[in-house]
């Protein structure tokens, strides 16, 4: 097994941040300082700097109520990252916070899963691997909630009355994508209009794609939710830092 998968197995940091330990020799395998794609093996003894320790500590997570029109990614077909948003105007004033905003913590923030250009809402930002993995690992149990306003065939209003109680049992189980059965969901109507999903997966589009297997068209998503986290009164377009007393 490589060092850095051994590390971000050990639920230290990521991959990548271990290897920017190793690469600053801030670890040690067996008492020697480790070199980048070393391999270890179970009995290995892995020791971590204070340095390292001192780098996550300084590191940021940020909640963003991301507005329709931006990716949460990398730009692409001429539409700004979501990270442009992240500036000192735009943090929400009532942020609790004492952590002060400084351009360095711009470096290496990434988005904690997709949340796509027509889409709204909570989206994490962060330079934790810690909080990536806890949210988008392959292992990871964090369930996401979203609001959905859906119309059905020429139904825009009260859809809930015409639409057959198979086809939400399908979208709470029973559905594939990219030939992949779906994990269960929770699936449930908020108002006649509108359908609230709990999913603990991501697939691209996912929700949009569920519901055009069974006749639905999506008209707005909203995600309010990540694991323990809400988007609560947080505006459109401003981003606070995650509480210390928060988790996902």
């Amino acid at each position: 097994m490589r060092i850095n998968k051994r590390i971000a197995d050990m639920g230290l940091c990521s991959r990548r941040e271990a290897d920017e330990w190793v690469e600053n020799g801030w670890v040690k395998v067996n008492g020697e300082v480790a070199t980048m794609g070393q391999n270890v093996v179970p009995g290995d003894r892995i020791e971590i700097d204070q340095k390292a320790q001192d780098r996550q500590d300084q590191q940021v997570t940020i909640l963003l109520n991301k507005p329709m029109g931006y990716v949460s990614g990398q730009a692409e077909d001429g539409h700004e990252p979501a990270v442009v948003l992240i500036t000192n105007e735009n943090r929400w004033n009532e942020d609790r916070s004492k952590t002060r905003f400084n351009f360095s913590q711009l470096k290496g923030l990434a988005p904690c899963g997709r949340l796509d250009i027509d889409s709204v809402g909570l989206l994490v930002l962060t330079q934790d691997g810690r909080v990536a993995r806890q949210i988008i690992g392959e292992d990871s149990e964090v369930d996401k909630e979203y609001l959905v306003r859906v119309t059905f065939g020429d139904r825009d209003v009260d859809v809930q009355s015409v639409f057959p109680e198979e086809k939400l049992a399908l979208l709470r189980h029973g559905l594939s994508l990219d030939e992949q059965p779906l994990k269960p969901a929770q699936v449930d109507w908020q108002n006649p209009e509108q359908l609230r999903f709990v999913l603990t997966e991501g697939k691209k589009r996912q929700i949009r794609r569920m519901c055009e297997q069974v006749g639905l068209k999506v008209v707005g998503l909203k995600r309010i939710r990540i694991g323990g986290v809400t988007l609560g009164n947080l505006p459109t377009g401003q981003w606070r830092y995650l509480a210390a007393h928060e988790s996902f």
